[in-house]
């Protein structure tokens, strides 16, 4: 089975584009997502958020999410709001975000390669969100959320890009109100479809930049639709939708952590058992790390900066090195008390497109105690763990910026 092929997408109409496409499911809060749509019935979130539809004290897992979800993504298609494109195409996705561009593919991924991790991850999954995303995929026939991937930047690859972008017209076209740019380009071209299958075969591997959670659910639901097959045919659930970037073009935010207590620690204790192991400076300004191995910390309206010195790091293992590996070892885990930051509720992260007043305004509200603001993690970091067969701490890469959710749908 090829590593990509193209599929016959599911698209918003041209002019609704901008209406329909939505921020991803999983970069908004209920109520963040309520007051992004509750003026436009035609937003996607009104399918990948279907929760925002219901009364509050409804679960964004119950079943009536799902069958809200399934309904309203039915009517999207008979309403005319999405049409299928006739045949199987490819399609270039251009994203710029102040001033900076990334230009990727959209592709069907094979579910074969990522079972046999020639789709390489670097993260757990949660069984909650997993549920989730395999729930929704299922019942609305389609994956509708792209995973996002990356691999090692092909010449070959950047040429078809490059000419195909350069001669066609964009069949999208639009800044949403984020401010981000987005363009779309079909590629409809037998030999140019070829070209690519062909250009991303060549490749040893791909790797999961962010979409660990949709990749996952994909397989089940692919192990799913083969044991019914022989009621009622094959599908396209042996392929997941995807974007696929070079990793020249990728840009990582930092991605920082938040904590809601001391683990009864005074705030004069607290202070005393970091020094042990961190140099502590107090900042006279909020501080944003700029090199590895330094740690911004943010306490009772007080920033520090917080310094680990390069003989309490392991550089020969790549997940041990990584700076949100060694705020775990030396700081959350031994004063803190967090074991497992994927489990523990008293943790939370917050993206670097926040800045750093999203930490202090979760302080200084007193629903959070301490806030810590990270340098970025590199993607050579990340191909580093996922080469090894490693995985990643929970929450070490926030990437910018963000794919449209419904702007080209999968069904499977």
């Amino acid at each position: 089975m090829k590593l990509i092929q193209p599929f016959p997408g599911w698209r918003p109409k041209e002019e609704l584009v901008e209406k329909i496409s939505a921020p991803p499911y999983d970069v908004l809060n209920r109520q963040e997502a309520y007051e992004l749509a509750k003026d436009n019935p035609d937003s996607f979130l009104h399918v990948s958020k279907a929760e925002i539809d219901l009364p509050d004290d409804i679960s964004p897992y119950d079943n009536k999410v799902y069958e809200t979800a399934k309904q309203r993504y039915i009517s999207m298609q008979q309403r005319g709001l999405l049409k299928q494109d006739p045949a199987p195409y490819f399609y270039f996705y251009r994203l710029i975000m102040d001033g900076r561009e990334q230009l990727g593919l959209v592709a069907a991924a094979s579910v074969l390669a990522y079972d046999e991790n020639r789709i390489k991850k670097h993260e757990f999954t949660r069984p909650a969100k997993e549920d989730d995303r395999t729930r929704i995929s299922e019942t609305l026939g389609a994956h509708s959320g792209p995973v996002f991937l990356t691999y090692r930047h092909s010449t070959a690859i950047d040429k078809i890009a490059a000419n195909w972008i350069s001669s066609q017209t964009p069949v999208y076209d639009f800044i949403a109100d984020d401010g981000i740019k987005h363009t779309l380009w079909l590629v409809d071209d037998e030999i140019t479809i070829s070209d690519l299958i062909e250009a991303f075969e060549a490749l040893d591997c791909l790797y999961i930049a962010d979409g660990h959670h949709r990749s996952a659910a994909a397989s089940r639901v692919a192990a799913i639709r083969q044991k019914q097959q022989a009621d009622h045919g094959p599908s396209g659930a042996n392929r997941f939708l995807s974007v696929i970037f070079p990793d020249n073009q990728m840009r990582i935010l930092d991605y920082n952590r938040v904590v809601c207590d001391l683990n009864g620690l005074s705030h004069d204790e607290f202070l005393a058992a970091v020094g042990e192991n961190f140099t502590v400076i107090p900042s006279p300004t909020p501080f944003k790390p700029q090199q590895p191995n330094s740690f911004g910390m943010y306490i009772a309206k007080k920033w520090y900066q917080l310094k680990l010195e390069s003989d309490k790091i392991d550089s020969s293992n790549p997940v041990a090195r990584l700076d949100v590996s060694l705020l775990n070892q030396y700081l959350l885990e031994p004063i803190l008390g967090i074991k497992d930051p994927r489990r523990d509720p008293r943790i939370d992260f917050v993206g670097g497109i926040r800045g750093l007043q999203g930490l202090v305004d979760r302080v200084d509200s007193k629903e959070m105690e301490v806030a810590f603001s990270m340098y970025p993690t590199a993607l050579s970091e990340l191909m580093s763990v996922a080469d090894a067969g490693e995985v990643m701490p929970p929450k070490s890469t926030w990437f910018e910026p963000k794919l449209r959710d419904g702007l080209v749908i999968q069904e499977i």
